[in-house]
């Protein structure tokens, strides 16, 4: 579970300070799917960073499972992201040069996984997302939706207990949003999951069982008149 308390966050660009997270207070239970909306430089990339460790806050504590990330050393902080968090972002971010497969592998060099289990365990995550006869194509020889899938599946693959996407929409058509969005629900209910995702789409938005809405630093939370359980 994530607690958030008293969030602050400020930036300085040359003079002038910019407040892009102002005592947001937010909490998200094991298993919630909560997407976050606000128009552009509100504030909801900014809060994506803190509940994933990438950045830490001005002010406040952002705890998940009672650690508080903010007063963690840069080590551990990297520690608890590769063991529990799964990051997929609106650039796919494969390494060109690797397989599906060996991208996915990538997730686990950290965790001192042994080859053959990276291998197996990689394969088991590229089927889970509907690739598992992609497994040695370039980035280059697949589409865009392939792409996001292969992230997804690096995402997943270390098994962690949280799922953060920034925009992973964000460069694909309509058709191919909605395949995504298929595989992120069904994983997010067969892993049992704490799914937070930004997006700038109110399709998707208004399918999520949470909203929040960001706007100038300032949060909202609703609950959408949907089952947690609807896709």
């Amino acid at each position: 579970m994530y607690e958030l308390r008293g969030v602050t966050k400020r930036y300085t660009r040359g003079k002038e300070t910019v407040q892009a997270l102002d005592g947001v207070d937010l909490t998200i239970g094991d298993g919630d799917r909560l997407v976050i909306q606000g128009p552009t430089g509100g504030g909801k990339s900014t809060l994506l960073q803190m509940l994933g460790g990438l950045d830490k806050p001005t002010s406040g504590s952002v705890e998940l499972d009672g650690t508080d990330l903010a007063r963690l050393s840069e080590a551990r902080l990297t520690k608890v992201r590769s063991e529990n968090i799964g990051f997929v972002f609106q650039s796919f971010n494969l390494i060109p040069t690797l397989t599906a497969q060996e991208n996915v592998e990538t997730a686990l060099v950290p965790l001192g996984v042994k080859a053959k289990e990276r291998r197996e365990r990689a394969a088991e995550a590229m089927e889970s997302v509907g690739l598992g006869e992609r497994l040695w194509h370039l980035p280059a020889e697949l589409s865009g939706g392939q792409q996001q899938r292969v992230a997804i599946a690096r995402a997943l693959v270390k098994r962690p207990k949280v799922l953060l996407a920034d925009e992973p929409t964000g460069n694909l058509d309509e058709s191919t949003r909605d395949e995504i969005m298929d595989v992120l629900e069904t994983l997010w209910k067969e892993h049992g999951l704490t799914f937070v995702m930004v997006t700038h789409d109110s399709a998707i938005a208004k399918k999520a069982p949470r909203l929040a809405t960001i706007r100038k630093g300032k949060i909202t939370v609703k609950e959408n008149a949907v089952s947690p359980n609807s896709p």
